[in-house]
């Protein structure tokens, strides 16, 4: 190329995807971070969130105004439904594909590690072992059964709520044995 040629377009692209791998090394040091990985969770997450916004806009679904109690039901049945699906051993089923058995964790859960084989499935790996990387998804899961069965969302959540406040009360009981008996 000479000194008065503009580079093309090809090494526009190229220069873009050197730039971009250079911080994606330099973001993860010495760590093996599943960024792409972490971008395709992203991306998904984005593409159903605005489908799902599309679709109820165009059907002109009201969009549900919450109060306190609301609030606090989808905030306990998210809390649960994400432990449930991350940690429960029932349910090492479904993460198995993406994780591997560290050890036993709290009551009737588990401790797992993100399988690393492939970045997504690192990323997705990590996502279904946290319940705080969960939480997003339970709830956003939630906010959009509100739009779309109200009713049935509502019974839903209020259930996992309730069981939340069930096991709350089961841990207090075994603190409570714990103390009597010395």
């Amino acid at each position: 190329m000479g000194t008065s040629e503009k580079p093309s377009a090809k090494e526009h692209a190229e220069r873009a995807v050197h730039a971009v791998k250079e911080e994606v090394e330099t973001y993860r040091g010495d760590e093996d971070r599943p960024l792409g990985g972490y971008a395709v969770l992203m991306s998904i997450y984005l593409t159903l969130v605005g489908a799902l916004s599309a679709v109820a806009a165009k059907r002109g679904r009201p969009l549900p105004r919450p109060d306190a109690g609301d609030l606090v039901v989808t905030a306990l049945a998210g809390h649960k439904i994400s432990r449930i699906v991350s940690k429960a051993a029932v349910t090492s089923p479904v993460r198995a594909p993406f994780t591997k058995f560290d050890g036993p964790g709290g009551p009737a859960e588990v401790m797992e590690q993100p399988r690393t084989s492939s970045r997504v499935r690192h990323a997705v790996g990590e996502l279904l072992a946290c319940p705080f990387c969960l939480d997003l998804w339970t709830v956003t899961a939630l906010v959009v059964g509100r739009v779309y069965a109200p009713g049935f969302t509502r019974l839903v959540a209020g259930s996992f709520a309730a069981l939340t406040g069930a096991d709350f009360l089961h841990l207090a009981y075994a603190k409570a044995q714990q103390i009597a008996e010395g």
